[in-house]
């Protein structure tokens, strides 16, 4: 996720195949692709003035060049419900195989 101010985001295209969904305390708005499922960018409870955009849906963005190595949040301790603390669960790295084709073994 790359975060951004709420006014920073404009959607140029495809609004009318965007859905929302909201869940537990209503807060965080999440925008999903209805035709594919594809998480697009939401609106977290512990920023709300921001915009979490998926780098993936990015243009020019190589998700797998770009981004090695990647925190992973602790989804189970929400800094908001944790005293603002935000913990991180570890890091997730990308390494690509050595003939750099993707292979469904292992994962």
């Amino acid at each position: 996720m790359v975060y951004v101010p709420l006014e920073a985001v404009t959607v140029t295209e495809g609004t009318d195949s965007l859905s929302c969904y909201s869940f537990n305390t209503g807060v965080a708005k999440h925008h999903f692709c209805s035709k594919c499922g594809i998480h697009c960018f939401h609106q977290a409870r512990s920023d709300p003035d921001k915009y979490a955009i998926s780098a993936a849906t990015l243009e020019g963005v190589r998700v797998y060049e770009d981004f090695v190595d990647v925190p992973v949040n602790d989804g189970q301790h929400h800094s908001l419900d944790n005293n603002g603390e935000r913990r991180l669960s570890g890091t997730l790295h990308f390494t690509p195989s050595p003939d750099g084709k993707w292979h469904k073994e292992g994962w």
